[in-house]
């Protein structure tokens, strides 16, 4: 196996622990999360690691992409957290993370695979990852993408990573969002309001919050009009979104 450097951030069971009560909760609220995967094996190894962590709660399993839109659906708490594989019966992880990101954008997503083919792993940033790691990766590993993700911040495993500095030109700020964080900019930039944005692009004015949020951070703006002064002279131009 590849070494694999000691991580930057702190790891379990201390990080761990501050994850209880990020941003949205409580402090003494671990939190909560949704494992994907096809193999029931995999499942409950992830399951049983991550119940040894104070501050992780598994809130519930799919075997797929269709099974995990399902049980969001349905459910009375929405995850913090889905950690999903690539590779599964039917929707595939990326599909999935597309889905998560449209419908769901509050939610962080973390691939975990054992696929360590850049093109994966920029597919599932582009559809709206915000990590992705190797299922071959040390369990520490592991622990910093997840605190890493939860405090909105983008990880990939040191393979992954090492690859991409190699073969990836630099890359600008604009490369970094997903088509629907750019639809939205584009609508900032042509002086749309909230609920104009919401209306354009067929969904809640929450979920624009949310990507607005999004964008701040993968910006490195602060502020509403920060945001608004960026998206005019970025994208005010682009045409409407598809």
């Amino acid at each position: 196996m590849t070494q694999i450097p000691e991580p930057t951030e702190p790891t379990a069971p201390a990080a761990l622990a501050e994850l209880a009560g990020h941003p949205g909760h409580a402090a003494d609220t671990p939190a909560r999360v949704l494992l994907i995967d096809d193999h029931a094996l995999v499942r409950d190894g992830m399951r049983m690691h991550l119940a040894l962590q104070p501050g992780l709660r598994v809130v519930g399993e799919a075997d797929g992409g269709e099974a995990a839109l399902a049980w969001l659906d349905r459910a009375g708490e929405r995850p913090d957290l889905v950690i999903t594989d690539i590779g599964m019966r039917g929707m595939g992880g990326i599909a999935l993370t597309a889905a998560l990101h449209e419908q769901y954008p509050e939610i962080a997503v973390l691939v975990v695979s054992m696929h360590d083919n850049l093109e994966y792993a920029r597919q599932a940033v582009r559809a709206g990852a915000r990590g992705y790691v190797l299922k071959d990766a040390p369990a520490d590993e592991l622990m910093a993408a997840i605190q890493a993700v939860l405090a909105g911040r983008v990880f990939y495993s040191a393979r992954i990573a090492r690859g991409m500095a190699e073969q990836m030109p630099a890359a600008g700020p604009l490369d970094a969002l997903t088509p629907r964080e750019r639809d939205i900019l584009g609508c900032i930039g042509r002086g749309m309001a909230n609920k104009e944005i919401a209306a354009q692009l067929g969904v809640s004015v929450r979920t624009v919050e949310t990507h607005r949020l999004n964008l701040k951070r993968k910006l490195g703006i602060e502020g509403r009009a920060g945001l608004v002064k960026y998206a005019v002279e970025q994208l005010g131009g682009e045409g409407e979104p598809g």
